[in-house]
């Protein structure tokens, strides 16, 4: 550790296609301690399973390699310890990977620890019986369409990994939160019995997850929330004491803001039960929390409170759920609304005709009703955008809406340009089931690479 009365994570990365040069300015300039990389979605790991039945060396985050060349110099030099679920679906390629391209970049044999044990994908396989979260129907449902499943580790297995120190921890998945708590459960030597102090961190972990999104992005609207230099904007850092109080910032002189409405903003973000918020590592309440700004761009979070973890893990089943067919196409001039409107029932005639059916479709007017309908009070719009989506486990039945849009060009109201080409892709859908804890602790392995 650098700093001998708090220790400091960096939020490297909120999502898979995150900016990287945030994250080089914190390796560089942030005087971190731990540089932490969220880059899994709840879709994006199934994905990866997908990547790794057809070439079994992938199935990681496709940006790694851009990633750790631009953060592994700094990150070595300032020994910065990496933490990432960069792994997806092959941590063990992920960090065969890493290693490889530190010895290109002349960094030397770098050390990585690879988390594994969340793919429960047999395990789910061998009880049918497992209860969907969503409907309650049985997961047998699901077996035949499914790709993976992943269970939602918590910050205990990352704990291992650290303790064989290694530089670089990679994981697949685990809890967004528990990849921040194990660099404090680690270094001040927390237990699970440190309950409010692991629902400290849990909040810290849930306030840097999603990167920039609590220093400034997706905060902004100009002349409402006003935040400087979005173009540049800094990713966050905390800076914890080992009694769990901890403070939200980011490097001095970086675009942004760190702000009490900023950090409410993200505190309730995915936050469905701010009382009773579930995690691998506590049930987190957050409704007493104390927030004060201590400066600028510096904001100090007390007060956290949580209750003991569930016996259960969340699993996440991937599984195939057929095609999405779409085609846009646009109307401008008077009386585009009206023309976007004749086309859109001519392509649903045309689609009956040829003896299509749906289980989904929906058809959209950009810039009027794409997000809450046709409003009763509108202004009649110079040009409109019409886009129809279907969904269907018909790939044949999918191209056709794609067509149908296209062949209004010259088959449909007048005024119709800026087509599109048929889109048809395939439907990556999850769901959710719990599983004992009990049931995969002996499939968790942390084995060290090096």
């Amino acid at each position: 550790m650098k700093h001998t009365e708090f220790l400091r994570i960096g939020g490297g990365a909120g999502f898979s296609d995150d900016r990287i040069p945030p994250a080089v300015e914190l390796a560089e300039l942030g005087e971190i301690d731990y540089l932490v990389f969220e880059c899994l979605a709840e879709r994006t790991i199934a994905r990866e399973q997908q990547t790794k039945l057809q070439n079994p060396s992938k199935g990681y985050t496709p940006r790694l390699q851009e990633r750790m060349a631009a953060v592994l110099p700094a990150c070595v030099a300032n020994q910065i310890r990496i933490v990432t679920n960069m792994g997806a679906a092959n941590p063990e390629s992920a960090a065969l990977e890493t290693r490889k391209l530190a010895k290109e970049l002349g960094l030397g044999d770098v050390s990585c620890a690879v988390v594994t044990g969340d793919d429960v994908t047999e395990l789910v396989r061998a009880h049918p019986e497992l209860e969907i979260m969503e409907n309650g129907l049985p997961v047998e449902s699901l077996l035949p369409q499914m790709i993976a499943s992943n269970a939602y580790l918590g910050a205990d297995v990352i704990v291992k990994a650290l303790e064989t120190d290694a530089q670089i921890i990679i994981t697949g998945r685990v809890a967004d939160p528990s990849l921040f708590l194990a660099p404090m459960m680690h270094e001040f030597k927390w237990s699970y019995d440190d309950l409010q102090r692991i629902a400290a961190g849990t909040v810290c972990g849930h306030l840097l997850e999603c990167g920039a999104q609590v220093s400034g992005g997706n905060f902004a609207d100009p002349g409402k929330k006003e935040v400087d230099r979005l173009s540049e904007l800094g990713n966050p850092f905390a800076d914890v004491a080992s009694t769990g109080s901890f403070s939200i910032s980011k490097v001095a002189g970086s675009g942004g803001l760190v702000s009490l409405a900023t950090v409410k903003e993200q505190l309730l973000y995915e936050l469905h039960d701010p009382s009773h918020y579930i995690t691998p590592d506590c049930v987190l309440d957050v409704t007493d929390l104390e927030l004060i700004q201590l400066a600028k761009d510096r904001v100090q979070v007390l007060s956290a409170r949580g209750k003991p973890r569930t016996p259960n893990y969340k699993v996440t089943v991937g599984y195939d759920d057929g095609y999405i067919g779409e085609g846009q196409i646009s109307y401008a001039g008077p009386n585009a609304l009206d023309r976007a409107k004749w086309g859109a029932q001519i392509v649903q005639d045309r689609l009956k005709q040829r003896g299509f059916s749906y289980s989904e479709f929906r058809v959209d007017y950009i810039g009027m009703s794409s997000l809450h309908g046709l409003p009763d009070n509108r202004v009649e719009p110079y040009e409109v955008r019409l886009r129809l989506v279907v969904r269907t486990p018909n790939k044949i039945a999918a191209q056709a809406v794609g067509f149908e849009c296209r062949a209004l060009h010259l088959n449909g109201p007048t005024g119709a340009g800026g087509g599109i080409d048929p889109l048809v892709k395939p439907v990556l859908a999850v769901q959710s089931v719990l599983i004992p804890r009990h049931w995969i602790d002996s499939q968790i392995q942390v084995r060290r690479m090096g």
